[in-house]
């Protein structure tokens, strides 16, 4: 059904329009001729492409992107029509682009092959997907000044998304690029991605902007990148996560995300594929998807994420924002402000410090340090998880900020859920939900150090009897400004091994500092 809404009507061909001889044609000099985009040199048209969804267009579309880098760069176009393709070469100095109407869709591999998938320095410490780019429909490696532009669709009808996708001739990406540079992606819509939309991995000056993807697996994942601007984009991943930044081992060695900006974004897995490139925004029904959808940073995470900042973003029907080092990452400097939650399946904002160690010579525990979070509100979070911001022993989470956030959680949490004690699952793969139902319904903070709380309100849409915050082994933690939902019998803080703890301004909560170890619950 979601294939019909893009279905082409017939192509008009555009001549050649020639300028009049009046205004700024100079006398007796013949007027400029306006080239048509089927007409002019480095139209795929011109170069054999039919774009009638059945021929398959590849050689001609890599043609004329050939005969652009050749003449020094230029602009290959791609007129109303649907451009049958398996692999499309990306070339220095050309720009591809999409006219309203046009679409490249991906061929099955039963039709013609996509590139082998090339050999890898290793997919130990990180899947197939992430470790192969010349498998997918659209991939550049080694190339600069690069653009996929236009209104257009680039549809991956016949890409793979899983595991199982790795034989011969088979395509699983939308598009990829490797070890690129100066590189914008602006303005199209991808449908049906594959493995991911977009994977783009060691790319320096990457700009990603006003992009609709309404995909199968991830949305867009940007793995060991430098100076990277994500604005305006729009991702419904039901089945996987919609921006996700990484910090993989597919260069074979370890290279750090940096200096990042993720703003004015809308990230959900709650729409049937499909409905949010339609406009119909269909929400789908129970056992779709696991409604993942996100922005997160992680899970491969070798060489860190450093000067991040995320801001202005939307996020509906999926999971929550996800921060986590496991594999030896340093994640420090981030700055995440300005978001609006609503129906989140798992917590709101999950941090985690792990030691999944994947990775050679079994990396060491990485650090989390100087994270500030603010301006969030958040309704319909899961009731069994609140918010996690969690370390392993002998390695906390550091310096982080937490100011400005509303939180509405379900609720209906009981005495036994509060007594739980969270195992530790220092090895395990991070996600919220891999210590179990957790003991307080706002905050489970554990093995971190120097964590700030001011201006927070708390409150849950049914009784719930877990206190708003667990903290254990934590040292230096102020809290100030808070509210906790009133008429609960529950207590507000749950304290184990805590040194340094201060909580002021938030009545009816008695201002209270505690020193050396403290371990108490209060107000009883």
């Amino acid at each position: 059904m979601r294939h019909t809404i893009f279905m082409v009507g017939t192509l008009a061909l555009i001549t050649v329009a020639w300028l009049g001889t009046t205004g700024c044609v100079a006398p007796g000099r013949s007027p400029s001729p306006v080239i048509s985009p089927v007409t002019g040199p480095y139209s795929v048209r011109s170069f054999g492409a039919t774009g009638n969804g059945q021929t398959l267009d590849t050689a001609a579309i890599n043609s004329a992107i050939a005969a652009a880098n050749t003449a020094g760069g230029g602009t290959v176009s791609f007129p109303p029509g649907t451009y049958l393709a398996t692999s499309i070469h990306l070339k220095s100095n050309v720009t591809l682009y999409l006219e309203q109407g046009a679409i490249i869709k991906a061929a099955s591999e039963t039709v013609a092959a996509y590139d082998e998938a090339e050999p890898t320095v290793s997919t130990k410490y990180q899947d197939f997907g992430h470790s192969h780019w010349h498998n997918s429909l659209i991939w550049g490696e080694n190339v600069e000044n690069i653009s996929i532009i236009g209104p257009g669709l680039i549809w991956g009808e016949g890409l793979q998304r899983s595991e199982g996708s790795t034989g011969h001739g088979v395509g699983n990406k939308a598009i990829s690029l490797v070890n690129c540079h100066n590189v914008l992606l602006r303005d199209f819509s991808i449908l049906h991605g594959g493995w991911f939309g977009i994977l783009a991995t060691g790319v320096n000056n990457l700009t990603i902007d006003n992009l609709k993807i309404d995909t199968n697996r991830d949305g867009m994942d940007v793995d060991c990148c430098n100076n990277v601007r994500i604005v305006n984009c729009s991702v419904n991943s039901p089945w996987d996560d919609g921006i996700c930044l990484k910090s993989s081992y597919a260069l074979g060695y370890a290279r750090s995300t940096e200096n990042v900006t993720i703003n004015n974004c809308f990230v959900t897995g709650g729409l049937i594929e499909g409905t949010l490139l339609d406009g119909t925004f269909k929400r789908s029904p129970d056992g779709y998807s696991g409604r993942t959808g996100r922005i997160k940073f992680g899970t491969e995470s070798n060489g860190g994420f450093k000067n991040i900042t995320v801001s202005n973003c939307v996020f509906d029907n999926c999971c929550g924002l996800a921060i986590e080092s496991v594999d030896g990452a340093d994640i420090e400097d981030v700055t995440i402000n300005n978001l609006a939650m609503r129906e989140i399946r798992n917590s709101p904002i999950f941090i985690r410090l792990g030691n999944r160690a994947r990775g050679p010579d079994h990396p060491p525990v990485g650090v989390i340090r100087r994270v500030n979070i603010s301006d969030v509100v958040v309704s319909g979070a899961s009731a069994r998880l609140g918010s996690i911001i969690s370390g392993v022993p002998g390695h906390p989470v550091e310096d982080v900020s937490i100011s400005n956030i509303q939180i509405v959680q379900d609720g209906g949490g009981d005495v036994e859920m509060a007594s739980v004690e969270p195992p530790e699952k220092e090895t395990a793969y991070p996600e919220p939900s891999m210590f179990g139902t957790m003991p307080s319904y706002g905050f489970f903070v554990r093995h971190a150090r120097g964590v700030a709380f001011n201006h927070i309100k708390i409150s849950t849409a049914a009784e719930d009897h877990r206190p708003a915050f667990v903290l254990d082994d934590v040292a230096s933690a102020d809290f100030a400004d808070l509210k906790c939902p009133k008429g609960t019998n529950a207590p507000a803080f749950n304290l184990k091994q805590v040194e340094d703890f201060s909580l002021r301004q938030s009545a009816p909560l008695p201002d209270t500092t505690l020193k050396q170890g403290a371990e108490q619950i209060f107000p009883e």
